[in-house]
C-alpha cells in the first residue's frame, strides 16, 4: 500500500512555502527532493552568486574611482574568504530548513528522485506515496549543449562552480545570458582572464537592445567577448582546454565550418558552461500522470497554476516562464490560495521584475519597447511612448561620473499606464523597483511618480527624468550621445 499524505510537494525551493502553510494547517505533507533542501536559489543560485558578486562590485568601484579623482588599487583578493562566506550562508540556510523539517511531525522529507506512477501516486526510491493534491515545484537544472568532446575534457557548470577552491588563471565561459554575464563579472574582477563565447548575436538577449549594447561595451573592457559564436568542439591543448566555435551569421553557406575565417579556437585553464536551464520534468515522467508539458518539457499550467491534471499544480522554474525566486514565491502563494481556500486568483504577470548583477547592474520589469509596440498593433488605437534619461544628465549621476547608465520607460499613450522599465547602471535593481510598485497600484499609471517630490540630488531623478522625456516609440535614436544642454539638471532644481 502506498503511504498516504494530504499533500505532496516535489521540490524544496519555493515549494517549501506551500508545504509549510499546509503543515501549519495540520495536513500530512511529503516533500520530495533529490538534492539538499532549499532548491536552486539557496544552494546553487541567487544566494551564493550574490555573495560572490558583491566583492566584484567593490573591486570595480575601486578601479574606476579615478574618474572622480580618487586613485586606489586593490591589494589582494581573498578567494578563500569569499567562498567561506558563500558556504556559510548556504549551509546555515540548509541547516535551518533541515531542523524545521525534522521538528515538524506532519512533514516527511524524501531525499530522492520522485516519478509519477499515476495522477496521484509517486515512486520515490523504493517507496510509493500518494496524495489527493500534488504541487510540482521541481525547478530546472543547467542545460549542457551538445559540444563534441566536452565530457572528455571536463567542465564547470553554474552549480559546480561554487565548489572551486582556487580560481583558475584563465576561464572560457560558454553562454551569453545573465548567468554567463554574472560569472564573467566575478571572475574577471578577481583577476581571472575571461573569454565569453555566446551563440546569440548579443549579450543578455532578453533585455532591451540598448542595454545589451552598453553591457557588451563595458564587459569588453575587462573580458574578451565574442557574441554570435557557437561552441561546437572541445579538446585538450597541453595543460589547457580548448573550445572551437563557429561564427553564426544565419546564412547557411557562410556558417559552414569550411569557412576558416568563421572559426575561432579559444584556450584556457578551465571551461564554464552557462548556456541556460532545462526542465527537471523529465525526471518526474509527468506523461504517466496525464500532465501535459510544453516544448522543452516545461509543465503546462492554466491561469490558476493548475496542470492538465486536476489537483496537480505547478509553480516556479518548472513552468519555464519567469525563472526568478521572487516569482516562484508569489506563485507559491497563488497555489496555496487556489488549491486550499475558496478563493481563486489568476496569476498576474504584468509586472514581473528581475535584475542582472553584472557590472553595470541591470534591472528590468514588464514589456520591452518592441514587445509594447507589437501589443499596441494588436490592440489598435493604443500608442506607445518611450522615455530615456541618462544617469550623467542628473546631478547625482554626474557626481558619480556615471557615463554609460540610463533608465528607459515604456508607457501606454492614452492611459499613462507604465508597460515596462529597463535600467542599466548603479543600483539598477533598486531604481527599477520604484516603477514595479507603481505598476502594481490601482491604475498602474505614472501619476504617483509625477505627483511626488523627488529627492534632489539623488539617483531617483533618473527614473523621473525618463518619464519627463516621453516621446512616441522609435524617436529616441542616438540617445547615447552626451546632452549637455540641461546642465545635469541643475538650473531647474536649484
Amino acid at each position: 500500500m502506498p503511504k498516504q499524505f494530504d499533500l505532496i510537494v516535489i521540490g524544496s525551493g519555493a515549494g517549501m512555502n506551500v508545504a509549510a502553510r499546509a503543515a501549519g494547517h495540520g495536513m500530512q505533507v511529503a516533500i520530495v527532493d533529490n538534492g539538499p533542501l532549499g532548491g536552486t536559489c539557496l544552494n546553487r543560485g541567487c544566494i551564493p552568486s550574490k555573495v560572490m558578486l558583491y566583492p566584484a562590485d567593490v573591486i570595480r568601484t575601486i578601479q574606476e574611482a579615478h574618474a572622480v579623482g580618487v586613485h586606489a588599487t586593490v591589494e589582494a583578493v581573498d578567494f578563500e574568504k569569499i567562498m567561506a562566506r558563500v558556504w556559510e550562508i548556504v549551509l546555515d540556510g540548509r541547516r535551518e530548513m533541515a531542523y524545521g523539517v525534522a521538528q515538524t511531525e506532519d512533514v516527511t522529507f524524501f531525499n530522492a528522485d520522485g516519478a509519477f506512477v499515476d495522477a496521484h501516486t509517486l515512486q520515490v526510491g523504493d517507496e510509493r506515496i500518494e496524495a489527493d493534491t500534488i504541487v510540482i515545484a521541481a525547478g530546472a537544472r543547467p542545460l549542457i549543449p551538445p559540444i563534441e568532446g566536452l565530457e572528455a575534457i571536463g567542465y564547470l557548470n553554474s552549480a559546480t562552480v561554487f565548489d572551486l577552491e582556487t580560481p583558475p588563471e584563465s576561464l572560457i565561459i560558454v553562454g551569453g545570458g545573465y548567468i554567463a554575464a554574472e560569472f564573467a563579472h566575478f571572475f574577471s574582477a578577481i583577476g581571472v582572464q575571461v573569454t565569453v563565447v555566446g551563440r546569440n548575436p548579443r549579450l543578455v538577449p532578453e533585455e532591451e537592445p540598448e542595454i545589451s549594447e552598453v553591457l557588451q561595451r563595458k564587459m569588453a573592457e575587462y573580458c574578451q567577448v565574442y557574441t554570435g559564436y557557437e561552441a561546437v568542439r572541445a579538446e585538450r591543448a597541453g595543460d589547457l582546454k580548448a573550445i572551437t566555435a563557429i561564427k553564426r551569421t544565419g546564412d547557411a553557406e557562410q556558417d559552414a565550418e569550411s569557412h576558416p575565417s568563421n572559426t575561432k579556437t579559444f584556450t584556457a585553464q578551465e571551461v564554464l558552461i552557462a548556456t541556460g536551464r532545462r526542465s527537471n520534468a523529465d525526471i518526474l515522467q509527468p506523461e504517466r500522470a496525464g500532465i501535459e508539458t510544453i516544448r522543452g518539457g516545461w509543465i503546462k499550467t492554466d491561469p490558476y497554476l493548475q496542470t492538465s491534471q486536476e489537483n496537480v499544480w505547478a509553480l516556479g522554474d518548472a513552468r519555464g516562464r519567469y525563472m526568478f525566486r521572487h516569482t516562484a514565491n508569489y506563485e507559491a502563494e497563488m497555489v496555496w490560495t487556489n488549491a486550499f481556500t475558496e478563493h481563486r486568483h489568476a496569476v498576474d504577470e504584468h509586472a514581473v521584475p528581475h535584475a542582472v548583477f553584472t557590472h553595470p547592474q541591470i534591472g528590468s520589469v514588464g514589456l520591452t519597447e518592441a514587445q509594447a509596440q507589437t501589443q499596441a498593433q494588436a490592440q489598435a488605437g493604443h500608442g506607445v511612448l518611450v522615455g530615456i534619461k541618462r544617469y550623467y544628465d542628473t546631478a547625482k549621476g554626474f557626481a558619480m561620473a556615471e557615463e554609460t547608465g540610463f533608465v528607459k520607460v515604456v508607457v501606454e499613450n492614452e492611459t499613462g499606464r507604465i508597460l515596462g522599465a529597463h535600467v542599466i547602471g548603479p543600483h539598477a535593481a533598486i531604481l527599477v523597483q520604484q516603477i514595479v510598485y507603481v505598476m502594481n497600484s490601482q491604475e498602474g499609471n505614472y501619476l504617483p511618480l509625477a505627483r511626488a517630490q523627488t529627492i534632489h540630488p539623488a539617483l531617483s531623478e533618473v527614473v523621473i527624468g525618463a518619464l519627463g522625456n516621453l516621446r512616441p516609440a522609435g524617436e529616441h535614436a542616438g540617445h547615447h550621445h552626451h546632452h549637455h544642454q540641461d546642465a545635469h539638471g541643475h538650473q531647474d532644481n536649484e
